[in-house]
């Protein structure tokens, strides 16, 4: 008996990183999905890796979030499970003073605009049908901690309180909402995987997908988190003890 056995889980952001590695750890665990992402073929590939329905979305449009919500309910039925994971992808070169209007857009929409109207509907159809869901969200270490990439950490602080509102909206009806802050993971808008990184975090190396993917099955899952909502977990490697941005750049 997997930890998810029954549910029916929707992941954006699957076709890479993290979101690809919850993907799989969620199936590992019974769990039936709908994946999505802007990039079609590895979403694709993903999805018949994990006999899974994949549903390509663009979450930076405005009728993104919810015309996905709508394709996963008619390819699956009533969703049990969401996370959220998609996020644009983000450049060092993205500071201040550089960062451009329409990446500005494309970050708070696809993270914090989709990210709270997949919630509140996903939320929402919980309700109705007496399912006691899970949600979870994907955010970040620098939603407390200014990164000089002012799109990427006002959306993980946004986030952040949309977690907390989401829970509080739902847990009366035993609805679970939380979030994981995740450390240094190769593949981010940093290189994570040189040698700096790994001497400077206290458990001695960056982190992976399956890192994070771990943390999301013990979240979404009653067996380990009955008792836990509106509430974010940091999977760092312990990175958030020291303040690490001088070292990122």
């Amino acid at each position: 008996m997997g930890l998810l056995d029954g549910d029916i889980a929707l992941v954006t952001g699957a076709a890479s990183g993290i979101g690809r590695g919850i993907a799989r750890a969620l199936a590992a665990e019974g769990a039936r999905l709908v994946l999505s992402d802007v990039a079609a073929q590895p979403g694709q590939a993903l999805a018949r890796e994990l006999d899974a329905v994949f549903v390509p979305a663009d979450l930076a449009l405005p009728s993104g979030a919810l015309a996905l919500f709508e394709a996963a309910q008619q390819a699956c039925g009533p969703l049990s499970v969401f996370v959220h994971s998609a996020a644009p992808k983000r450049l060092e070169s993205q500071t201040v003073s550089a960062v451009t209007e329409a990446e500005w857009d494309a970050m708070i929409t696809v993270g914090l605009r989709s990210g709270f109207l997949l919630g509140r509907a996903a939320g929402t159809q919980m309700k109705a049908r007496g399912i006691k869901g899970r949600m979870l969200y994907i955010t970040s270490l620098h939603a407390s901690t200014p990164r000089n990439l002012p799109h990427y950490s006002a959306t993980k602080a946004g986030q952040t309180m949309v977690v907390k509102e989401l829970a509080r909206a739902f847990a009366a009806d035993g609805i679970r909402v939380n979030a994981i802050a995740p450390g240094a993971i190769p593949g981010g808008g940093f290189d994570a995987g040189i040698a700096k990184f790994d001497a400077m975090i206290p458990l001695g190396r960056t982190g992976t997908p399956e890192d994070i993917a771990d943390m999301a099955v013990a979240l979404l899952c009653d067996r380990f988190s009955r008792y836990v909502t509106g509430t974010t977990v940091a999977v760092d490697g312990g990175i958030s003890l020291y303040n690490w941005i001088p070292f990122a750049a």
